[in-house]
């Protein structure tokens, strides 16, 4: 049994966010250890040149003892029931009350000196998250944006010690370890089957989402979506709906034979000026509106980022329009959810049909909810991969099915059917791993043999 010595801080998980918090730790004085249940964790000798003198256990955490430690600190990817951190949910430190076991986002909570605005869901987290730093920036704010996107939050304290706003995406499991995050502003955007493995069923998994609303002053949520509601009241609310407006709702209405983003009674921009394609992203514009409007950011500085914000990689991006065919990379839909979202966004917006290019590790997912939106908006849907056979089986008999070997032969049999008007989607609804090595690399492979397809039409 390995005794972690009084008064030190143990850090559970070697990974980005685990060495981001060791970072953290140094440059605070506070003495800590380290421990990982792999035997060798990847960049293990960098981290000792690093952190010199710093102790580290590998292997199974019940070797360790943890009775004298001062606090545990695990990384999102450790589950905080792993066997040798089950006895301490409950427990508190002598000298605060605060829980014994926390997470990176509860160390950032604590250094914080500026307001922090968190957004958490499903699907979209990142488009809404750059679009809320975007607006700040655009209206003069020095804004650090991260999280479960991009830069760890605790590395931001350090590249943005000025910062007068923090914009953080935040996943369920960081959510679960933070006792209360206290954000300015929080958006819980929608909630779709995902992370089961970890959070038991999906109540688990919306208890830890709404962790996002612990000492929030504001809140924005998804109307169409109760489970997105707080449980509890909040001192302000803002929801936000792709139809019209309720009150003093965000939503969608129809001016002048054209579709608006209104605030309420008041018409803001006409959807057709956002470059962002689709209902879903005029969704995720109505949640950073609702965000930045309490944060008193000007409306001007909003709909300009609008105006010209292209997406996020692999996150609907429209990489081309070739021969009026619009060619959408959303590699990272990786799960029903996201990639219903992409159909139902884009499906009604089209004067012609929708192509899908879907398939890869499934991960057990229920397809069903695919098939009837297809069936309303799309040509055909083009599948590949390990699981395309449940794809089929489900979706055979609502609109016409090829199945393919690969993404290659997708993209070669989606060229053969477009039609001007109609949208060639990649939007997988499944893991990339029995083909590709992450979602990033399957739409790069999208996205580079759709600039060749522009090239030669060119």
């Amino acid at each position: 049994m390995v005794k972690v010595p009084k008064g030190t801080t143990l850090v559970v998980g070697l990974g980005l966010s685990g060495r981001a918090i060791c970072r953290h730790l140094g440059r605070h004085g506070v003495p800590f250890m380290v421990a990982d249940t792999r035997e060798v964790p990847p960049g293990l000798d960098d981290f000792r040149v690093a952190h010199p003198g710093v102790g580290i256990h590998l292997g199974p955490l019940t070797d360790l003892d943890l009775d004298e430690a001062e606090e545990v600190v695990v990384s999102p990817g450790v589950d905080p029931h792993t066997p040798g951190l089950e006895g301490l949910a409950g427990r508190t430190r002598e000298a605060t009350a605060e829980p014994l076991l926390v997470g990176e986002i509860a160390l950032f909570v604590r250094a914080a000196r500026a307001p922090i605005v968190a957004v958490t869901g499903s699907n979209a987290k990142s488009t809404v998250t750059t679009l809320v730093g975007e607006m700040a920036r655009e209206a003069g704010l020095r804004v650090a944006v991260g999280g479960n996107l991009g830069t760890p939050a605790l590395d931001l304290l350090e590249a943005a010690p000025d910062a007068e706003l923090f914009v953080l995406e935040l996943s369920s499991f960081q959510l679960e370890t933070t006792p209360r995050l206290g954000a300015e502003t929080a958006a819980f955007l929608n909630l779709s089957e995902d992370h089961l493995d970890r959070h038991g069923d999906m109540a688990g998994y919306r208890a830890a989402k709404l962790g996002i609303f612990r000492g929030a002053r504001h809140g924005v949520v998804n109307a169409d979506d109760p489970d997105t509601w707080p449980d509890g009241p909040l001192p302000a609310l803002d929801r936000f709906t792709t139809r019209a407006p309720e009150g003093n709702d965000w939503g969608i209405a129809r001016r002048a034979d054209r579709d608006w983003l209104m605030h309420g009674s008041d018409p803001l921009l006409p959807a057709a000026e956002m470059r962002l394609p689709g209902r879903h992203n005029q969704a995720n514009a109505l949640a950073a509106l609702a965000m930045g409007h309490r944060l008193g950011l000007p409306l001007t500085a909003m709909l300009e980022v609008l105006r010209r914000f292209p997406g996020l990689p692999h996150r609907g991006e429209l990489v081309a329009e070739i021969a009026g065919v619009r060619w959408i990379n959303d590699s990272k839909g990786t799960n029903v959810g996201a990639t219903l979202a992409a159909i139902e966004g884009l499906g009604p917006t089209l004067e012609g049909r929708l192509i899908l290019l879907a398939g890869g590790v499934g991960k057990g997912a229920d397809f069903h909810p695919l098939a009837e939106p297809l069936a309303r908006h799309g040509r055909e849907a083009i599948l590949f991969g390990r699981d395309a056979g449940h794809l089929e089986h489900v979706l055979r008999g609502r609109l016409p099915v090829t199945r393919v070997e690969n993404l290659q032969g997708a993209l070669a049999r989606a060229v053969e059917i477009a039609a001007p008007g109609d949208c060639v989607l990649l939007s997988p609804a499944c893991a990339s791993l029995d083909q590709f090595t992450d979602y990033q690399a399957r739409g790069e492979a999208f996205r580079r043999a759709v600039k060749r397809l522009a090239g030669e039409a060119a």
